[in-house]
């Protein structure tokens, strides 16, 4: 019961000057609101992000032109080869099951009336195979198809929607950048495929994409699949090795491409990850450290306010521990409903950004709100002590002559 009077007493305290407490928890409100959006924002990325790497599949071995790091610089060389990609599959048979060489460009396609702007990817059949994406009507693009430089397309289903809706796309003439394909297939209904959303792409032959559509000479990157995921480090090895051959570099000499699997593309990710959230949580602490300097101006201010309130409860016996405590539960009783208002407004912003931006989802973690929570009754402790220590010491006799 004296814990319950202890609180009522405190709520009476501050609904005494209910617009100065109302605005000691504004700091608190920031930082806590702060705290939970950065952390649903940044626990939406990440969890949006890995699921895209997963969609990739562990077993793959992604090349890329250019050295990762050469002189301390990226570089942008481009040295990637067609025949690269065949030449890795040759060399390596007992490593790697397929090779799928890539030109990714965009492009505006369109069907009589309606058109639309899609990514066009050139490959070759074995795309398919290593990302298990299958084709839901017609067929997807053969060896035949990459040999005759031939003018024909694969849709991607919105693709196939935006622009035919309900009518069979097989056997119909789309134009890609001014230039006519005949439709020999639509894929299935897939989403994303790392950070690639498929469903809005054309797949055409390789050859015809470098020379036809984009006058290319070196590819935009290539994937290989290797035979079991746990041979992957040997794997890239292998490819690294053929590749430095195939390119002649020297012993010694920077690659002039890049190597990446989907765990070394996770670990960058969650590197970059920690330094967003390093600055973001920075940001949200001042703003936490400036809410703790108000709560405590706030109860300096009532303490001084009530001196002789505090003289009268000691001269009828209450003792300094009980002094302390009032002023304890009310500055986390300020803080607990400011952290309180913090994780909803934090909340409320993250979903709103996430609603009106629709990069990705946002995702609050349950335990980030009590963590809140908490973190919001230790600052009203921390902030609080000072001030309560000194409503404690003071001299009743001197309290009661104060006006």
């Amino acid at each position: 019961m004296f814990h319950v009077r202890l609180v009522l007493a405190a709520l009476r305290g501050l609904h005494q000057n209910l617009l100065r407490s109302m605005l000691a928890t504004l700091g608190v409100i920031i930082g806590v609101g702060a705290v939970v959006a950065a952390v649903s924002v940044l626990e939406g990325a990440e969890r949006e992000v890995l699921d895209r790497f997963e969609s990739l599949g562990a077993d793959q071995v992604i090349v890329f032109n250019g050295s990762q790091r050469r002189r301390h610089r990226v570089t942008q060389v481009s040295s990637l080869l067609p025949a690269d990609a065949k030449l890795i599959e040759r060399e390596n048979e007992d490593l790697i099951v397929a090779t799928a060489p890539q030109s990714q460009g965009f492009g505006q396609i369109k069907y009589r009336e309606r058109n639309t702007v899609a990514s066009v990817l050139g490959t070759t059949r074995a795309y398919a195979v290593i990302n298990s994406y299958n084709v839901s009507k017609g067929r997807f693009i053969t060896r035949q198809d990459v040999r005759g430089n031939s003018m024909v397309c694969v849709l991607g289903h919105r693709v196939a929607q935006d622009l035919l809706g309900a009518l069979p796309a097989v056997g119909k003439s789309v134009r890609i950048n001014g230039k006519t394909f005949i439709v020999v297939g639509v894929m299935e209904e897939r989403g994303t495929l790392g950070f690639i959303e498929v469903d809005n792409q054309v797949i055409i032959p390789l050859t015809t994409a470098m020379g036809r559509m984009f006058g290319q000479r070196y590819l935009t990157w290539l994937v290989a699949q290797c035979v079991d995921a746990h041979r992957l480090p040997a794997c890239v090895e292998r490819v690294k090795r053929t590749l430095r051959a195939s390119h002649r570099i020297r012993a010694g000499a920077d690659d002039d491409f890049t190597v990446f699997t989907q765990e070394q593309i996770k670990q960058n990710f969650a590197q970059i990850a920690i330094i967003f959230a390093v600055v973001l949580y920075s940001i949200a602490g001042i703003s936490i450290v400036v809410g703790a300097i108000g709560i405590m101006n706030i109860m300096l201010v009532s303490v001084t306010e009530r001196t002789r309130e505090i003289g009268v409860r000691i001269a009828v016996g209450a003792r300094r521990f009980d002094i302390l405590k009032q002023f304890l539960t009310e500055a986390s009783i300020i803080s607990l409903f400011g952290g309180g208002l913090g994780v909803v407004c934090g909340w409320a912003m993250a979903n709103f950004l996430g609603k009106y931006t629709q990069v990705f989802d946002i995702y609050t973690p349950p335990m980030i709100i009590l963590m809140a929570l908490v973190m919001a009754a230790v600052v009203g402790i921390i902030s609080g002590i000072y001030p309560a220590i000194r409503a404690a010491r003071l001299d009743p006799v001197q309290a009661l002559r104060f006006e």
